[in-house]
């Protein structure tokens, strides 16, 4: 199996924040132009590795579910905000701006970002998927994620 590059872990020490990835599939998507709900928080008893990072689930059925196949499940680009790697870099992705686009969990910076991201999401997708080739290999982001809090802490 070839991995990703490093997955973005914030200071929980979690992929995602410690949010639980398979639970994003089954929250109802709020329109484009809407604030998103919020990212259903891991427990930091129920958790697997992959891609050399730790993730949490809210339930040992959604761990299962991810170890069936966890790339199903992952943030695309290594959990880094989608719209920055469309402009050729890796920051933090937030846990609560996400969007599910066919089939693959993004996620974004910040609410501007997520403006910008929106304005053409099939557009910057095709930006970060040329330009991930280019900079997966680089070190996950190490920095914090601005104006960042948690939906709910780990249990």
């Amino acid at each position: 199996m070839a991995f990703a590059g490093d997955q973005y872990v914030d200071e929980t020490g979690f992929a995602v924040s410690g949010h639980d990835v398979v639970a994003y599939f089954d929250l109802e998507p709020a329109p484009v132009g809407s604030a998103q709900p919020a990212a259903v928080a891991g427990d930091k008893n129920i958790t697997a590795e992959y891609n050399g990072a730790m993730f949490a689930f809210s339930t040992e059925a959604n761990k299962e579910t991810f170890l069936q196949d966890p790339e199903k499940f992952v943030p695309k680009f290594d959990g880094h905000c989608a719209y920055g790697v469309s402009k050729g870099g890796k920051v933090p992705g937030n846990p609560n701006l996400w969007r599910i686009v066919d089939g693959e969990l993004y996620l974004n910076i910040t609410e501007a970002v997520v403006g910008f991201w929106e304005e053409d999401i099939p557009g910057n997708i095709s930006l970060a998927d040329g330009n991930w080739d280019g900079i997966e290999a680089k070190p996950a982001s190490d920095r914090t994620i601005p104006n960042y809090t948690s939906s709910a802490p780990l249990n």
